[in-house]
């Protein structure tokens, strides 16, 4: 038996590409799935229909829209989970002060419990990115999380010095200017986040194939990062088959990431 796990950012709600994403989401048939900037979601049409391609009952024990703080827009860019097994102990973290968009805590059984946290860190600034990963750390304590089973995925907006960035990227990142990561760019947040103990899978069996999830193009400079990530404690790392890179083609601007462990 595996669990397969999988996060991806729709882009703007699915506008005008819902068909291509539903079609990655019956490609991959993740058990468990966490969506970002699930922009006017909230009738629920949207949800119940991936529930349906994923085969999964289009209830509060196994879909959930966590609702995301407004951004100055008036926008909510709200995160979503789907999940085979049925979900309990439910916990939303939208606090602004804190949160930039939304964080889902919840609990699933795959023969043991598995504590799962699906989110979508800030676009804008390494510092309130770096508050949301503290706060993650201090929700856990440390000796539970090193002994138990979890899982963080999410579109972290963040940068891990473990991809191969060239070595005038600070340059590149300048002359795009792209502001977000900082200047040089920062790589605080998987700092954080990795010295606490979570595991980045897309690594953990060696060199992926393929590590980008965002190709960016500004100013003329194109790009290549990874924003989007599936972390794991170090027993739920332990399990691990190996994680990938999907390709979604033109279904969003960001790439999916699949990770698959075994069920002990």
């Amino acid at each position: 038996m595996t669990l397969k796990v999988m996060t991806f950012n729709v882009l703007f709600g699915g506008q005008d590409r819902f068909e291509a994403i539903l079609g990655v989401l019956d490609r991959t048939r993740p058990d468990v799935l966490v969506l970002q900037e699930c922009l006017w979601w909230e009738a629920g049409d949207r949800l119940h229909q991936v529930a349906e391609v994923l085969g999964v009952p289009a209830d509060a024990s196994h879909v959930h829209l966590g609702t995301a703080r407004p951004r100055g827009s008036g926008r909510r860019y709200h995160v979503a989970l789907a999940s085979r097994r049925p979900l309990r102990a439910i916990h939303l973290h939208n606090d602004p002060r804190q949160i930039g968009h939304c964080l889902i805590q919840s609990q699933f059984d795959s023969r043991e419990p598995v504590t799962f946290f699906g989110t979508h860190y800030d676009a804008h600034h390494e510092d309130p990115r770096l508050v949301e990963a503290r706060y993650l750390c201090d929700l856990l304590d440390p000796i539970t999380f090193r002994e138990g089973l979890y899982l963080l995925a999410g579109d972290l907006n963040s940068l891990s010095r473990r991809d191969p960035y060239p070595p005038d990227f600070a340059g590149r990142v300048r002359a795009a200017g792209t502001d977000k990561y900082g200047h040089p760019p920062r790589f605080s947040v998987l700092e954080t986040l990795e010295s606490f103990g979570w595991v980045d899978t897309l690594y953990h069996r060696g060199p992926p194939a393929e590590w980008v999830t965002a190709r960016r193009q500004n100013n003329g400079v194109q790009i290549d990062y990874r924003t989007d990530y599936i972390l794991a404690s170090p027993r739920m790392a332990e399990r691990l088959i190996g994680a990938e890179v999907v390709d979604v083609g033109e279904a969003s601007d960001h790439h999916a990431v699949l990770a698959t462990f075994r069920e002990e």
